[in-house]
């Protein structure tokens, strides 16, 4: 694509949605520092597109921020940005331990795994859902939901699936408050109704529960199959946290992402045309990757798009990172000698234009005896 159109394709994210990627670091780095000539609502373009097209539910506006500009930006993202403040790391550090190693013990004396369904979904699941003040069954279905909308199968059934689950939750709070996510985004000065809180759930639920729940699983993929890699982590010359941001950097779990939507033809860096009334869409792992910028050493470099930048960036990048890597460390200190249980070459990933993330990930290790898990502070 570099080398046939430069940092700007044209390209088709589905039948009859014709759009730009961006796949230009330093092109993408413009674009996401200019919402005045790229913004993020998508209502006049989304205006021609049917209610059938699987990555409309996943483009589409949303009274939140991530859909947002100006005025209702800005009372958004504070929302959002204070609720997530609220969080207690230390807590959350917690709550990480006690899941990993309650899911651990569910199979370690088996021998073998499968680390998206027995391990880092359902933890994303269960320690997303506490910090929400989320009961298990919306959970689960907001997970299904959110699935569905990523993988753009069945995509409208999916976001309606996901939005119910969220509404449930806000009714659920406004009876019960407690000390979470949710309960903040509703008592916050900002004075959210209810749908408004719903579909700020909706970007935290996005940022957390599939980006996440792939982190985890892609970096435990890099540690088994790069031993130069995994032999630094488990002897402590590298910590988990470069791990993390070495997938980061070379294979974001969100590969493209970060939709703008420009009303008029725009030039950008001075030689490139961007058309109007079609998305822009950041191509996240190919601008990491951009040879222009690639080359010297990526530890303890946050340089990556992973996380998107400008106005729009992750507000949750802090909480992404504590739980992966408190994930991943309770889980190497139970199990530190894991192989995967097929070729590599033959594990499946998932459809969808926008995730990279792995259908299953079978392992095998020896069997160790169930470990002590604290007890849940009351």
């Amino acid at each position: 694509m570099r080398d046939r159109c430069g940092p700007l394709v044209p390209v088709w994210l589905a039948p009859g949605v014709p759009a730009t990627l961006v796949v230009g670091y330093r092109t993408a780095l413009e674009i996401l520092h200019d919402p005045d000539h790229f913004p993020a609502d998508p209502r006049a373009w989304q205006r021609d597109i049917p209610s059938t097209c699987p990555v409309l539910p996943m483009m589409q506006w949303r009274p939140n921020a991530l859909r947002s500009k100006g005025f209702d930006h800005a009372r958004y993202r504070a929302a959002t940005v204070d609720a997530l403040a609220g969080v207690d790391l230390h807590g959350t550090h917690a709550v990480v331990e006690r899941n990993a190693l309650t899911l651990v013990n569910g199979f370690c004396d088996r021998g073998r795994a499968d680390l998206l369904t027995d391990f880092a979904f359902p933890l994303v699941s269960n320690v997303i859902s506490e910090l929400l003040g989320c009961d298990p069954d919306v959970s689960t279905q907001a997970g299904t939901g959110m699935a569905m909308v990523f993988d753009t199968i069945d995509a409208a059934e999916g976001n309606e699936l996901m939005v119910s689950a969220l509404a449930e939750l806000v009714r659920r709070k406004r009876a019960r408050p407690g000390e979470d996510i949710t309960t903040r985004l509703l008592t916050h000065s900002a004075g959210l109704d209810d749908e408004e809180v719903v579909h700020q759930l909706v970007t935290i639920y996005a940022a957390t529960s599939e980006p996440l729940t792939n982190l985890i699983v892609n970096t435990l993929l890099l540690l088994m199959t790069r031993p130069d890699f995994g032999g630094e982590v488990a002897g402590g010359v590298v910590s988990t946290r470069d791990a993390l941001e070495h997938v980061l950097f070379r294979d974001p779990p969100i590969a493209n992402f970060c939709m703008s939507y420009p009303r008029r033809p725009q030039l950008v860096g001075g030689t490139f045309w961007v058309p109007a009334h079609q998305p822009v869409v950041i191509s996240l792992a190919a601008c990491n990757n951009d040879p222009a910028v690639v080359g010297g050493n990526i530890r303890h470099n946050g340089s990556h798009l992973a996380l998107g930048a400008g106005p729009h960036m992750c507000p949750a990048s802090r909480l992404t990172h504590l739980i992966a890597g408190e994930a991943i460390d309770q889980f190497l200190d139970a199990l530190p000698e894991i192989a995967p249980a097929v070729p590599v070459d033959e594990l499946r990933w998932r459809p969808g234009p926008f995730h990279r993330a792995l259908a299953a990930l079978p392992v095998v290790f020896a069997p160790v005896r169930p470990l002590a898990v604290p007890h849940r502070r009351m």
